[in-house]
């Protein structure tokens, strides 16, 4: 993977955690713990179990987002959308939907069956997006998310991709438009070289 990669992940994820973000640290991850995530998820692509998105404003990382394929044998037809981070001030320009709606698309492709999320629970603006992509909550730990003497819940979300896809309005929709998000540089299936 590029060196420039993980080095814009790494500013993104440094800058929201260190605001307060629900990425699952609780200190901002170091450049090496970034990069060797990174390294990770693109081997996981290459070998059909993940898929990794990155959203780009030119060459800006906006942000990024993968879905890592279960490792229990009885649960393998099934992924886990693991992080979706967009750069603060990227928020609220669509950014976030695209690359969700990337990785459901990535993980349809693939032939997963369920795609499942967790969030904390007072991130009610992924919690939204989630529930305007089709993922239903199944579940919910109270007060398990521990961020000093803070208490939140983790809420489970999934998306069932063994059913045809629908819109609120009951008509099923097309793939998805955005072209401003793009596979990862390592990833076989990206259709361009940087």
């Amino acid at each position: 993977m590029a060196a420039a990669i993980p080095a814009a992940a790494h500013r993104v994820l440094d800058a929201l955690v260190r605001d307060g973000a629900a990425l699952g640290w609780v200190e901002p991850p170091s450049a090496a713990e970034v990069a060797a995530l990174l390294d990770d998820v693109s081997a996981a692509a290459r070998a059909g179990d993940a898929a990794l998105r990155a959203a780009y404003l030119g060459d800006r990382l906006l942000g990024l987002g993968y879905w890592l394929r279960y490792a229990r044998p009885t649960h393998r037809p099934h992924a886990d959308l693991e992080k979706l981070a967009v750069a603060a001030d990227a928020h609220g320009r669509g950014v976030g939907r695209a690359l969700a709606a990337a990785l459901v698309a990535d993980a349809r492709s693939a032939g997963i069956e369920v795609l499942t999320l967790d969030a904390r629970g007072d991130n009610d603006a992924a919690l939204r997006l989630y529930g305007s992509l089709g993922f239903t909550e199944y579940g919910r730990l109270p007060g398990f998310v521990a961020v000093g003497d803070r208490r939140y819940d983790k809420v489970f979300h999934m998306l069932d991709l063994r059913r045809p896809p629908e819109s609120r309005d009951g008509i099923a929709p097309g793939p998805p438009t955005s072209d401003h998000t793009r596979p990862d540089p390592g990833d076989p299936r990206r259709p361009r070289s940087r």
